[in-house]
């Protein structure tokens, strides 16, 4: 009899075991979810538009408190292998719930104008109502150019370009925001006609301007609404380069950019 109260009682501690388990991976779901929705949104950078700020492999960290909620900030997509099984939002409203404006400088994620299910990150460089204009290479703010001094030559270290020399020079914007620029030469992007910027709208640039499809392009960015916005680019928390595969772990340690985990972007 004895013997049996204690097969029972192990059972019953064995069972409340494995809930206590399925209990605290469902609340850090639940949690992860929350922080995702509402507070940072994790995002990873695709391209070489944003270089040298933000570099292929990069995941960083997206706050969507810093402009408020608008109707793409609880957008949700699962595409496995570029099949979409699951898709939710732009939510059914106009304008920005706590908003808040960008300023210059900010680097940006937000939905693309033509297609609001592709996510971009620029840098935010004409406010509304601004004339943007780009003259050899040197842009122009509401008809005076930015300050743009050349900091030196630099190499590609890596990916399809390594290799490539390209002049870096360091933007300080009127409102005293500072970063490196690349330019690989003269392209048909370095000399633009006159844009202005719309009411509720903003000018984005990529950083690697000679790569970067950007609001110079009108057909294909143009403009980007207010409402289009998801959030502004905050920290990187990893980041590696194209030897790196998870499931080789001798290449951890040359595979993963070290030197970038903590770089704060806002």
């Amino acid at each position: 009899m004895a013997q049996e109260r204690r097969e029972k009682g192990g059972k019953g501690r064995g069972e409340s075991g494995l809930w206590d388990t399925v209990r605290l991976f469902v609340e850090v779901l639940l949690i992860a979810f929350v922080i995702r929705t509402f507070f940072f949104q994790p995002y990873n950078i695709p391209s070489a538009s944003m270089v040298p700020t933000l570099l292929v492999g990069d995941y960083l960290f997206v706050s969507k408190l810093s402009y408020g909620y608008g109707p793409h900030s609880f957008d949700f997509r699962i595409a496995p292998f570029g099949h979409e099984i699951i898709s939710f939002g732009p939510l059914p409203f106009r304008g920005r719930i706590f908003a808040d404006t960008p300023e210059r400088g900010d680097v940006v994620v937000f939905k693309l104008p033509r297609d609001p299910k592709v996510d971009y990150i620029k840098r935010v460089i004409g406010l509304p109502g601004d004339r943007i204009q780009v003259v050899d290479g040197v842009v122009y703010i509401n008809d005076k150019p930015v300050k743009r001094e050349y900091v030196g030559e630099y190499e590609i270290p890596e990916g399809a370009y390594a290799g490539l020399k390209v002049a870096q020079y360091r933007e300080t914007l009127p409102n005293g925001r500072s970063y490196i620029v690349h330019d690989a030469g003269l392209t048909p992007m370095d000399n633009t006609g006159v844009y202005v910027v719309p009411p509720g709208h903003y000018f984005m640039m990529g950083d690697n301007r000679d790569n970067s499809t950007d609001s110079r392009d009108l057909r294909m960015v143009g403009y980007v609404p207010y409402e289009n916005l998801v959030g502004e680019a905050k920290i990187i928390f990893f980041s590696h380069n194209e030897k790196l595969s998870p499931f080789l772990p001798w290449t951890w340690p040359t595979g993963i950019r070290w030197w970038r985990i903590g770089t704060w972007l806002g």
